[in-house]
């Protein structure tokens, strides 16, 4: 099975899986367009991993991919589209952690049923940092600890909605610390980003990829990787143990899915497919240029990863008592 997450993260190195079998699709397939439903708004690490996989599978395919962007309700609205579409493998969900492994514990009604969908495989792995803006004048975990002790509720941080990731994160953050953020929610990480650009928003405890830009050009800080290993594209900023937090990991995924009953051949043929687009070292480099280590896996051990995940998440809401109706 995947090498599972120990307290929502580890190495990305043991991700990386064999090949599926080979299995038999239907003759010709596909034979039309293929949609990818991305369930967040353009611009974000999930559409870019998406379209960077889909350049290369229209190539292979002879046929158009065409990248759909159905946001809303914390990556609800675009799941439960995918989850109603015909299962004849032409229409896919990629998708970050939310939709497939978070909301169902977060809202008390859903569209659509997680579970059902058919897994294919995981695209990448990328770290969640702790990231301040430079203005604010923290240069460590214990600095911004200070600091907020000292200015209860008036910092703020940025995501993409209560039960984003970077929302649960900062969640974790504050209970472990002892501290009070005001939270400001986004449709999206960039629409964080930009206003955290322009001072409005102090932190962000979501992935690598939009901050990295801004923390090279020194207008922002990341004080820490919530992983168990540093980051290779920003290899002088300690993990979160190293800064001393302990226990505070958190690692981002994003996954392909199928909608209830795609045929196992089909799921099979497409694992088989994205793996090889991965494994292409163009690819791969494009990845982790976004700070994204490519994985691959199979559909069955991306099942069992996918419900360690659904466990995990389903204990951090429960002990918050988070909720969105």
């Amino acid at each position: 099975m995947i090498s599972r997450f120990a307290a929502l993260a580890c190495s990305v190195v043991s991700l990386a899986l064999a090949s599926p079998a080979p299995a038999q699709a239907p003759s010709g397939f596909p034979a039309k367009p293929v949609r990818f439903i991305i369930p967040f708004p353009g611009g974000g690490i999930n559409d870019v991993l998406a379209r960077v996989a889909a350049e290369k599978l229209q190539v292979k395919w002879g046929q158009p991919i065409i990248i759909e962007n159905k946001t809303g309700a914390g990556g609800s609205i675009g799941a439960d589209y995918a989850f109603q579409a015909e299962p004849d493998g032409y229409t896919l969900l990629v998708s970050a952690p939310g939709p497939l492994a978070i909301n169902h514990s977060l809202y008390k009604q859903l569209s659509y049923r997680p579970e059902e969908f058919v897994p294919i495989t995981v695209l990448g792995s990328v770290p969640n940092l702790i990231t301040v803006r430079a203005e604010l004048g923290v240069d460590t975990v214990a600095a911004l600890v200070k600091l907020a002790k000292a200015n209860p509720g008036k910092l703020t941080y940025g995501s993409q909605g209560v039960g984003s990731t970077p929302n649960l994160n900062a969640v974790m953050f504050m209970n472990m610390t002892g501290t009070s953020f005001v939270h400001v929610p986004y449709r999206g990480e960039t629409l964080v980003v930009n206003d955290m650009l322009g001072g409005h928003v102090d932190m962000f405890f979501g992935n690598i990829s939009p901050v990295l830009p801004h923390y090279r050009d020194g207008r922002f800080k990341v004080l820490a990787v919530a992983d168990t290993a540093r980051a290779p594209s920003i290899p002088n900023v300690p993990t979160t143990t190293e800064a001393g937090l302990p226990g505070f990991l958190s690692t981002a995924w994003f996954a392909v899915m199928g909608p209830p009953k795609l045929p196992d051949a089909l799921a099979q043929r497409f694992a088989a497919d994205f793996i090889e687009v991965l494994k292409m070292p163009d690819v791969a480099a494009r990845y982790r240029a976004v700070g994204t280590e490519p994985v691959g896996s199979t559909p069955a051990r991306t099942a069992v990863f996918l419900r360690e995940e659904i466990a995990r998440w389903r204990e951090v809401i429960v002990k918050n008592n988070i909720q969105v109706e």
